[in-house]
């Protein structure tokens, strides 16, 4: 079977626990939770929810009405079965990978007031791919969309140049994990992608330009791909290349920010639905953007992924301002 798109990446068990009257104090970083150590803390009403790169992108493709799959891996265990049942559930094809020593990966996400997120980790089954495990014959798509977070990297290589020699798109989304360990090798195949999505800071870390100086991060993302380079910028929108043309779009007027929990894979894999669907950019920040706000106003990663007939017949989604320029340094 030759599917519309695959994700590939990591798939969680998610909780997520809204806090209540608990103190916080500011630093460089930003607002700490503070908890008291032997404390006990009323939260509100507790949400179980999937999540991880792969299942959330997946979601989004298979709403919009592509044919999808997603390669990940799980713990033999309940939590497993339960993301199992969430693809079926999403009309998701997988290949059923199950490790018997490790638990599925889970999250604990604590969500202040104001929709702002603080996630514990266990990491578990979800990032321990083995060679062996990857059904590369089986790997039949027009595009793939690769979520690494902490998966090995040279297995992460071998995935991206077998797509890349089939004949596949590929889109790619690399971690701050994979940039801070892999940064300086992700030159070896950066050429090989379709398109790019990191988010503004991590653009600057990849090509060791300052984030404030968007118009040589751009210059030097051209030089490093052939594709798109998508840089999403939080509340302030997206940058999107194609080496001709930078477009800028700012966000949809969201209704109240409860969690933003998958905004950025939200946003990610509508732009590359966009393009899959339409072969057009604007169309595709139209849709990532939208999806993303959609996220962004319900707890859970994909809870209120968009369908795409509440895309195209929702009217809040049917304009956003993108402004259009274009590159002093073009790709030859």
């Amino acid at each position: 079977m030759v599917f519309d798109v695959i994700s590939i990446g990591t798939a969680a068990q998610d909780i997520f626990l809204p806090l209540k009257g608990l103190s916080t104090s500011k630093t460089n970083e930003g607002r700490e939770v503070c908890l008291v150590e032997g404390s006990k803390n009323d939260i509100e009403k507790p949400v179980f929810a999937t999540g991880g790169g792969a299942i959330n992108s997946a979601v989004t493709f298979a709403r919009q009405g592509l044919k999808t799959a997603a390669l990940f891996r799980v713990g033999d265990d309940y939590a497993g079965t339960d993301i199992w049942e969430e693809m079926k559930k999403e009309g998701v094809d997988f290949w059923k990978i199950e490790d018997e020593s490790l638990a599925t990966g889970h999250a604990a996400i604590l969500l202040s007031p104001k929709g702002e997120r603080t996630i514990l980790v266990y990491r578990g089954a979800t990032e321990d791919f083995k060679l062996k495990e990857i059904p590369f014959s089986q790997l039949k798509a027009k595009w793939v969309f690769i979520y690494p977070s902490h998966i090995d990297f040279e297995l992460m290589q071998k995935i991206i140049e077998h797509c890349y020699f089939q004949g596949i798109s590929i889109a790619f989304n690399p971690s701050k994990y994979y940039l801070e360990n892999h940064g300086k090798n992700l030159k070896l195949f950066l050429d090989k992608i379709k398109v790019l999505v990191v988010n503004r800071e991590e653009a600057a870390y990849l090509t060791g330009i300052s984030k404030d100086d968007e118009k040589k991060i751009f210059e030097k993302l051209d030089k490093l791909i052939k594709g798109i380079a998508v840089i999403t910028d939080g509340p302030r929108g997206v940058h999107v290349s194609d080496g001709k043309t930078l477009y800028h779009a700012g966000v949809f007027l969201e209704k109240e920010i409860i969690d933003r929990t998958g905004a950025g894979d939200a946003f990610g894999s509508g732009f590359v639905a966009g393009l899959i669907l339409k072969n057009d950019i604007e169309y595709a920040i139209r849709l990532g953007t939208a999806n993303a706000t959609s996220v962004v106003e319900v707890v859970g990663a994909h809870i209120s992924v968009l369908t795409r007939h509440e895309f195209e017949k929702g009217r809040r989604w049917q304009n956003l301002k993108i402004v259009k320029s274009q590159l002093s340094i073009i790709n030859e």
